[in-house]
């Protein structure tokens, strides 16, 4: 079975050239200490807020966004070709929201179905909400 990539660290286990002063401050730090950083985190979103609910879920509602304490590095070429398709996805996304809200070409053309957009609680929200009638959909049969 092959292994699964690591980001730090090559096949021989030496630390990738961009990781190397993060890897030699990593290996200094204890399991305790970071252990105690990764409980401080997971207070620290608590109390901002930084959650999401899981509806329907018996462990409890409220969870905080997973993350990783080890940081993605990414060599300068690596983080050129991500930032690209990161900036299309955004642009992309934004052109569907205000197309969502204004023309709705996209509900026009049956891609979306109108019907979908009337079960979204956060159009229906939207469509209460008297000052913001200019995102109100046209097109719900509901």
């Amino acid at each position: 079975m092959k292994s699964p990539f690591d980001e730090m660290l090559d096949a021989t286990g030496k630390a990738r050239p961009h990781y190397q002063v993060f890897h030699n401050w990593l290996k200094q730090q204890s399991d305790t200490l970071m252990g105690l950083k990764r409980a401080e985190a997971d207070l620290i979103f608590r109390r901002v807020g930084i959650t999401f609910a899981v509806y329907g879920d018996d462990l409890g509602s409220e969870r905080t966004i997973p993350f990783d304490q080890v940081p993605r590095i990414f060599a300068a070429k690596e983080w050129e070709q991500l930032e690209a398709g990161l900036r299309q996805r955004v642009k992309a996304l934004n052109c569907f929201i205000y197309d969502v809200y204004h023309d709705e070409n996209i509900i026009k053309a049956g891609i979306v179905p109108a019907e979908q957009m009337c079960k979204s609680a956060q159009l229906l929200y939207l469509r209460r909400v008297p000052r913001r009638k200019h995102y109100q959909s046209r097109h719900c049969p509901c």
